[in-house]
């Protein structure tokens, strides 16, 4: 666990992260002897999957007193319009300054968690990897494939963010490989030579020709060591239809591949998933990227409900704890920082 003299190394933790009033606060009370144990609830402004705990529970793990109290939902656990996902008792001065750090990792986690939960639900059991890196800043990438893998993904397309879930990434082979090669034979045939065999042989076939052909060519090539080849086809050439999936189901298994798995990648959403489906088009599985990581942040508001063992609140709110069940009395220390 990083102790307080630590906590310059990790960035949600730093004073400059924080917005400007909490850190004049936080002077302002330590002038005037001020540190009162208060509670803080937070809620969402709107339902959803709920993400980003584990990372605020890290962050109160390196700050929060050891008689300090958290409740909170379980990370993944679905959360409805202003219900109370997360409760804090404990001096202000030990973690009001981190109260932007907290709903920032909750607002982005929670909104990239649902987005890619709907995406899921409209699959109804083909498999959905996180390709969302590529769309958005490199210091959040990693939380943003974290939490799409909370959401239902089966993992992401980065080392960092899968580790972050406990999973191995999943990527075969990119478009620049095969420009490279030339074909896209070679460069499958090159994947499957050098990559360990736990790999899953997958063939991207729109580069050059008919996915169907190429589809069918690498098939032949790599024989049963062939997982299955993935659609790509850019707007410029109408992207993937069903019809197209159904084409090139219907040449591999003419030509005894029925074992070859068929993956969808390229503009992904919810809605094209359900024509997939209400076209009877066979897709295993899809990449889903903008579609997730440009999911619209959900809010979350902090309050003080109880300060000095006084139940307070801004007007509009009620003061003193509000009462939620589901919430779960959490072990903090338990949590360390990815760093």
């Amino acid at each position: 666990m990083i102790q307080k003299t630590d906590l310059s190394i990790y960035p949600a933790l730093s004073e400059d992260r924080a917005d400007v009033y909490f850190a004049r606060t936080q002077t302002i009370l330590q002038k005037e002897g001020l540190d009162p144990v208060v509670t803080m609830e937070i809620f969402p402004g709107r339902g959803g999957i709920f993400c980003g705990i584990k990372e605020v529970l890290a962050l109160l793990a390196a700050t929060l007193p050891e008689d300090a109290e958290v409740w909170a939902l379980d990370e993944g656990e679905p959360m409805s319009r202003r219900e109370i996902i997360l409760r804090i008792t404990a001096p202000y001065s030990s973690f009001g300054l981190y109260e932007t750090a907290m709903l920032g990792i909750l607002a982005h986690e929670s909104g990239w968690a649902t987005a890619a939960r709907g995406v899921v639900e409209a699959a109804e059991g083909a498999s959905i990897i996180g390709f969302g890196a590529r769309h958005v800043h490199p210091a959040v990438s990693a939380q943003m494939e974290y939490a799409a893998i909370v959401g239902g993904c089966v993992t992401g397309a980065t080392a960092a963010g899968a580790k972050l879930a406990g999973k191995a990434p999943a990527g075969t082979i990119p478009h620049a490989m095969i420009l490279i090669f030339g074909d896209t034979v070679k460069a499958t045939e090159a994947f499957d030579k050098h990559m360990p065999p736990e790999f899953p042989r997958i063939a991207l076939v729109d580069t050059f020709h008919d996915e169907a052909e190429e589809s069918l060519r690498v098939a032949e090539a790599l024989g049963d060591r062939l997982w299955g080849v993935r659609l790509d086809t850019p707007v410029e050439r109408g992207r993937v239809t069903p019809d197209l999936v159904k084409e090139v189901r219907a040449r591999l298994d003419q030509a005894g591949f029925p074992e070859v798995k068929i993956f969808v990648s390229g503009g992904i959403t919810p809605e094209r998933i359900r024509q997939f489906s209400a076209e009877g088009a066979p897709v295993d599985g899809y990449g889903v990227g903008s579609y997730i990581s440009g999911a619209r942040p959900i809010d979350f508001t902090g309050d003080l409900k109880v300060v000095a063992g006084k139940p307070l609140a801004k007007r509009g709110r009620i003061p003193g704890i509000t009462h939620n069940p589901r919430l779960k009395k959490l072990e903090i220390r338990s949590w360390k920082l990815e760093v």
